[in-house]
């Protein structure tokens, strides 16, 4: 599929207008008596679009940002309608914003119906904002559910092609996005080596430490085109990763934070939490705690998506190689989700009616462990020795070759669910003691995979199926030497679960469930340096559902 400019032209136009042409949404109850001139409306512009999420049978969350010409407290009207034109109104009412919420506007609406699209804008009297679509989730049986998978957008790093060619679908029932929705990371940083030749240079220049900056960094993100159109396209259900707050996060620091010098770490996670919910369509589950993010959404009897915290709320923090060769990542009393969340995902094991258990959440939780030698020196003529080795028959080995043959493994990435493995055996037990047909959702690491994902005994519990990035660099960066085909073959060879891996595209995953399988197409876009870009389907894999079947199998 190619992308034309007039195309692009069209979503820009669509989703930057300020004031959408038509009637103006009502202010005031219809049949008032009195004839006192309603107070004039403050002039606003709508520069960062609209958005709607965590959408539940009945209930969605709607949201969009006014930008005022002054400051104060703004009325704002909304209406939601079962058609594009409007003409049929189904639940509309208003609220009010100013800059202690930095103008932001957040509606949850209830009393929708089931399984239903609807369409919904806002106004500042006769100001209206652009139009956007949602949908509500659907209850009983269900034939059919379609997820986009979102990862890993850095604004810098290139255009969001990944979002503009998810935003065209008009099959996807909404959009899941699994953390880094921004970076941290002040000009100069992380992935902006053509930052200044695009456009696209970070707003604040600093790296976002006070709620101001955490603002302003999500007010740049939310003016790109691309991006308003997905948000306008579909509810998304999001998860905080670790750039929200700061490289690497856990739950008392962060690799990207020098306590004293960048402040209280505890003082600048409640910056980042407070301007993520100011700005993300997202409802609370505990309006005291806004550090408690997860939660779950029904697809009726056939999908139950559980959005998980593995950075905040419960993380140890993480382990080095030396730590761990020293064996204290297998620390039982080490955490990843904490105990109250362990708590209450087993109970969401055991009680949710979906046929297939869906784990939404940032980090690779299959075993991604690697030949020692590879580790230390990852080129090509390491990798390619092992894998001639491992090839070669046992009796005609070389003393070198049975050496590497024998050598032990050691995780590629311990901020992953490698490095803390009795938290991942913890969740797989659960699994295997309800006999769940489980699919894990993973972003993190930039980089295409699908795994199967084993116990601590051998036994396959289920599967792990991880989205690419919508921006930032995946392996193509950290191993220009090794050409991308090899290394995306090579990896599947050197680790045991591993059945795919694309490790230089950028992209996003779909998941299609039925009865009869969950479906994951890898979508890859052939450029983030242009807005002109071919989006194809680069591998199709699937699961089916059952004991003896939950592995990862090719498409039929």
């Amino acid at each position: 599929m190619t992308t034309e400019s007039n195309r692009r032209r069209f979503l820009r136009n669509v989703t930057l207008g300020s004031v959408a042409v038509g009637g103006v949404l009502p202010l005031a109850a219809c049949g008032s008596d009195d004839d006192t001139p309603a107070p004039e409306a403050p002039k606003v512009s709508y520069q960062h679009g609209v958005a709607s999420g965590d959408p539940q049978s009945d209930r969605v969350i709607l949201w969009t940002r006014v930008t005022p010409a002054a400051d104060g407290e703004v009325p704002v009207s909304w209406e939601v309608a079962s058609d594009a034109q409007f003409a049929t109104i189904v639940k509309s009412g208003s609220t009010t914003t100013n800059a202690a919420r930095d103008y932001t506007v957040k509606v949850d609406v209830t009393g929708l119906a089931a399984a239903t699209r609807y369409h919904y804008r806002f106004a500042v009297g006769a100001q209206r904002s652009p139009a956007g679509s949602t949908k509500t989730l659907p209850t009983g049986n269900v034939d059919t559910v379609r997820l986009a998978v979102f990862s890993c957008s850095n604004y810098p790093a290139g255009y969001f092609n990944v979002y503009a060619d998810a935003a065209l679908r008009n099959d996807l029932d909404a959009s899941v996005h699994l953390g880094d929705y921004i970076y941290e990371y002040g000009v100069g940083g992380y992935a902006s080596d053509t930052a200044a030749t695009l456009g696209r240079l970070s707003v604040p220049p600093t790296e976002t430490i006070q709620l101001a900056d955490y603002r302003r960094r999500y007010a740049q993100y939310r003016t790109d085109a691309d991006l308003q159109a997905l948000h306008a396209a579909m509810p998304m259900i999001a998860v905080w990763d670790d750039h929200e707050i700061a490289n690497d996060t856990w739950k008392n620091g962060a690799e990207n934070h020098t306590e004293g010098t960048e402040g209280k770490f505890a003082d600048r996670r409640a910056a980042a939490i407070q301007a993520y919910h100011e700005w993300m369509p997202t409802r609370l589950p505990d309006a005291a705690r806004p550090e408690k993010i997860y939660r779950s959404f029904d697809f009726g009897n056939l999908l139950s998506l559980h959005m998980l915290d593995t950075r905040n709320i419960g993380r140890d923090q993480q382990v080095d190689v030396t730590a761990y060769l020293q064996g204290l990542a297998h620390d039982p009393a080490r955490q990843l989700l904490g105990a109250e969340q362990n708590t209450w995902l087993a109970t969401q094991l055991q009680t949710s009616k979906g046929q297939w258990q869906v784990l939404g959440q940032q980090v690779l939780m299959s075993r991604m462990s690697i030949p020692a030698s590879v580790a230390q020196d990852p080129g090509v003529a390491t990798m390619t020795a092992y894998l001639t080795a491992l090839q070669t028959p046992a009796g005609a080995r070389t003393p070198e070759q049975a050496a590497l043959v024998a050598q032990p493994k050691i995780p590629y990435n311990l901020d992953a669910w490698d490095g803390y493995p009795a938290a991942r055996d913890a969740v797989l037990a659960a699994v295997k003691a309800n006999d769940r047909n489980l699919v894990v959702l993973a972003g993190d690491t930039h980089n295409a995979w699908a795994s199967d994902l084993t116990d601590s005994t051998g036994q396959v519990v289920g599967v792990e199926f991880a989205t690419s990035s919508v921006s930032s660099p995946g392996f193509e960066v950290y191993l220009p030497t090794v050409p991308p085909a090899q290394l995306g073959g090579a990896f599947p060879m050197l680790i045991d679960d591993l059945v795919y891996a694309d490790t230089s595209r950028r992209g996003y995953l779909v998941l299609k469930a039925t009865a009869q399988e969950v479906r994951a197409d890898f979508v890859f876009v052939n450029t983030i340096a242009s807005h002109t870009y071919q989006a194809v389907v680069g591998q199709s894999l699937r699961t089916l559902p059952g004991a003896g079947n939950r592995k990862v199998v090719p498409v039929a």
